[in-house]
């Protein structure tokens, strides 16, 4: 399944419905920082999502309460082969040599990377 790229807005809904799992506007309203937006504004931020095909909802007469359809992981995974992909030509030997390049790793850090890769590999 593809996923598509989220707003800036769009991401901050996914990011309350993930650590609440599910719930109504109102509930993802209440999350959200001062200043809030509108209560439409959000309820057309979730039903952007909904065509999206990131969120759905359980109906409840007129009130919907909304769950999301992908993980957190799943999203930020998505997002991670999309930037490897457009600017680091799927080389992730370049993506760490990008970063690396002006803030060499420490003889820790190394050591942390090698022992991801290890698992990794398991």
């Amino acid at each position: 399944m593809e996923i598509k790229t989220l707003t800036r807005a769009e991401e901050e809904v996914m990011l309350i419905l993930w650590r609440l799992k599910k719930g109504f506007v109102k509930d993802i309203l209440a999350e959200m920082p001062e200043p809030k937006p509108a209560y439409n504004t959000v309820s057309t931020i979730v039903r952007i999502l909904e065509r999206k095909g990131v969120v759905h909802y359980n109906a409840y007469g007129k009130s919907h309460e909304y769950y999301p359809l992908i993980t957190r992981a799943q999203y930020k995974r998505s997002e991670m082969k999309q930037l490897i992909s457009t600017y680091f030509d799927n080389s992730l030997p370049q993506l760490v040599s990008f970063f690396v390049k002006d803030e060499p790793l420490d003889e820790k850090e190394l050591d942390e990377i090698m022992e991801i890769m290890a698992k990794g590999k398991e």
